[in-house]
């Protein structure tokens, strides 16, 4: 297409969104102008999902539940007046709390107040605050924000490490984030926490929030404890869409940002993306452009590239949202559908001098979105050349990555947004989780279970099953030693002879159990 086409075609695939600060380009996206009438029907019937998941329609049927994170920045659409005062009461709540926090009111055991905060989650419940958190941060934050997000011994000593030089764990609140209360992942942090806190002396109820569902067996640890504070999370509300919940809104007041520009920006996305004209809404159009590069199967891969800094984290947020709520072997009737979309990312200009060369010049089995942030920064810019700043280079890298990408006719969007700020984070958290709403309809999808991850949460739990059957029997046998062949034969667990393999070899590594070497590991004797 010559340069005059190509102009008149970047005019017409505009998607201006004036009232929320943000454009979407789709013009180098290679889709034929027929498209939306093909889809007409499909259109339609995604637009009424969402109006029905709005009104309080069961969205989510594999769990039985209702979907609820848009009435999160927008109460009054609450199907139910108890939901609608549950809503503004937990932000009044929240509001309340962080007040009293800054201002020494809620005060730790052995100090003023507090300087840090210690994120407990896992997923969604660290993924949304994270990225919140590093998107908007200054160097005026009221607290400074840490994470345990994994159950890796060795992550969670370096992050205690880092609040060591920060003013140490008796200026900080830990805040634990979990539906359930029985996440493993965020259990054990919680209690990798609580041995920390008495290492150092320190009553940890006193330093401790509870983010969680009414009754869970978080709550009641919180209750019986006598926490600071407990703040609800509902069962209508799912962890990787929880970033308007108190789940991100409660880590991000206590870090200062200004959470109610966040619900702002969300809410004006969310009614921006009511509209049925399909060029004027941006989330059914990063939708529909998912479907036709993607076939409506997945067969190419999504890669965000953000254009800046404080971005950095988008990718991986976006990475949980869409492929937690597309990756489904089901659709809606039950069939083998094996649906989804891979996503990866890193932030521009950077992938210039990492994955672009594979990009423009390997295998085409991906799409690009780019994130424009237009303004540079706060304040002039220094001139790096004669008219030229830092920030012009980095929009110039932009432009001509996508130029080259095109040249080589690899798709891609740009969604250019004006500056980063609260509201922009919450415009941005609501175009994805629409067009993710949106697009699982086009494929006939719940985009609201997980059966993979609890799956996988099953097939941990028996791991760790089988390991207490296998520190038993070595202390039961102690002047024996057992190959891991040997080992499963004692156990009848002849078929597990691989996850108990696995296990000694954990187990001795960590000085739990002794190992007399063999030839290969496959020889080696294990005993206490």
């Amino acid at each position: 297409m010559d340069a005059c086409a190509l102009w008149e075609r970047f005019k017409v695939c505009q998607c201006e969104c004036p009232a929320v600060g943000l454009t979407l380009d789709y013009s180098r996206m290679n889709f034929a102008p027929e498209l939306f009438a093909r889809m007409q029907s499909p259109i339609e019937s995604a637009l009424r999902a969402m109006r029905d998941l709005e009104a309080g329609a069961m969205a989510n049927p594999d769990e039985q539940r209702m979907v609820g994170h848009y009435w999160l920045r927008a109460p009054e659409l609450a199907p139910d007046p108890h939901l609608r005062k549950a809503i503004t009461g937990t932000l009044n709540l929240i509001k309340r709390f962080v007040r009293l926090v800054h201002a020494g009111q809620a005060q730790p055991q052995k100090a003023r107040r507090f300087s840090n905060m210690l994120v407990i989650g896992i997923g969604g419940s660290a993924l949304g605050p994270q990225f919140v958190g590093k998107a908007l941060s200054s160097p005026h934050d009221r607290l400074r924000a840490f994470y345990f997000d994994n159950t890796d011994p060795d992550g969670m000593d370096w992050v205690l490490s880092q609040i060591g030089k920060a003013g140490g764990l008796q200026e900080t609140l830990t805040v634990v984030i979990s539906k359930s209360g029985g996440t493993q992942e965020t259990r054990n942090g919680m209690l990798e926490a609580k041995a920390a806190y008495a290492k150092a002396k320190l009553d940890f109820a006193r330093h401790a929030v509870a983010i969680t569902g009414a009754a869970s067996k978080l709550d009641h640890v919180a209750v019986a404890e006598n926490w600071l504070a407990r703040f609800p999370m509902w069962d209508w509300v799912g962890g990787r869409t929880s970033a308007t919940s108190a789940v991100g809104l409660l880590p991000a007041a206590l870090q200062g940002l200004d959470i109610d520009g966040l619900l702002r920006g969300a809410r004006a996305m969310d009614e921006f993306t009511r509209t049925p004209d399909v060029q004027a809404n941006p989330a059914l159009l990063l939708a529909l452009m998912w479907f036709h590069s993607t076939n409506g199967r997945g067969e190419k891969a999504m890669v965000l590239l953000p254009y800046k800094d404080r971005l950095e984290l988008f990718s991986k947020y976006l990475q949980q949202l869409v492929m937690e709520s597309l990756g489904k072997e089901k659709d809606l009737h039950g069939n083998t559908v094996h649906q989804g979309i891979t996503v990866y990312g890193n932030k521009g200009s950077t992938d210039q001098h990492a994955y672009i060369q594979q990009l423009r010049d390997g295998v085409p089995d991906f799409f690009a979105t780019f994130i424009e942030v237009l303004r540079d920064r706060e304040g002039a810019s220094l001139h790096v050349a004669p008219g030229i700043t830092s920030g012009d280079y980095l929009n110039g890298f932009l432009q001509g990555t996508r130029k080259a990408l095109y040249e080589k006719d690899r798709e891609s969007m740009t969604i250019t947004i004006e500056c980063l700020d609260a509201a922009a984070i919450g415009t941005l958290i609501a175009l994805y989780e629409r067009a993710v709403g949106f697009y699982a309809s086009l494929v006939n999808i719940n985009a609201y279970h997980q059966p993979g991850v609890e799956a996988g949460k099953i097939a941990a739990g028996a791991v760790i099953a089988l390991q207490i059957k296998v520190l038993e029997h070595l202390k039961a046998h102690k002047r024996k030693r057992f190959t891991s062949v040997e080992m499963a034969e004692a156990l009848n667990a002849n078929a597990d002879v691989e996850t108990i393999h696995w296990v000694l070899r954990h187990l001795a590594a960590n000085k739990r159990c002794k190992a007399l070497r063999g030839r290969t590991s496959f020889e080696n004797k294990y005993g206490v």
